[in-house]
């Protein structure tokens, strides 16, 4: 047997309780006070200490310990505070609000043809610009124009605005559509 190991039974066998009761203090909670003192065990002899006898290493095990159980807070507290970053709010409204506008813009989009339906998706959905979808499409990019204005200007009594000013010969930007168009399957 190694030296170091005889000197971890030696540790463990005389010193390990008052290892786990020293971590106990820290915590409140005897597993986790276990667990505190095996990962200060193992953090203790992973590295190679040259004072191997009970006494010198039961000092660096309580530091670990203590160090350990301080890493942990943090990370809990720190995690407790940004928690509320990371996800969506609990609420099931939200999925219903979801649900309802993708149910209202499938509802829109049925009543284009069918190559108003494909330009409005393309440029809305697939967010190309006037001249890819003319490319993809085989059209002139003026019928590519025509058929999103017509489209656009259907979808409107069904989903509301969805630009500014046509008038001046732009077309909305793919951000101005309040909701997401989803993808269908043929």
């Amino acid at each position: 047997m190694a030296r170091w190991q005889e000197a971890l039974e030696a540790l463990v066998r005389t010193r390990g309780a008052a290892l786990v009761g020293y971590a106990y203090l820290l915590c409140g909670d005897r597993r986790e006070a276990e667990d505190l003192v095996q990962d200060a065990l193992v953090k203790t002899f992973t590295r190679g200490r040259l004072g191997l006898e009970p006494t010198n290493l039961e000092g660096y095990v309580r530091r670990a310990v203590l160090t350990t159980y301080l890493d942990g807070f943090r990370r809990r507290r720190r995690w407790a505070a940004i928690r509320h970053l990371t996800g969506a709010s609990e609420a099931t409204g939200a999925h219903d609000v979801a649900t309802d506008a993708r149910l209202d813009v499938a509802a829109a989009l049925a009543v284009l043809s069918p190559r108003e339906r494909t330009c409005v998706v393309l440029r809305y959905y697939d967010d190309l610009t006037v001249a890819e979808i003319a490319a993809t499409l085989a059209l002139s990019e003026g019928a590519v124009k025509r058929y999103l204005s017509d489209g656009v200007h259907r979808l409107e009594p069904a989903l509301g605005s969805l630009a500014g000013d046509l008038t001046s010969g732009d077309l909305p930007e793919p951000e101005t559509i309040p909701v997401e168009l989803t993808r269908r399957t043929r």
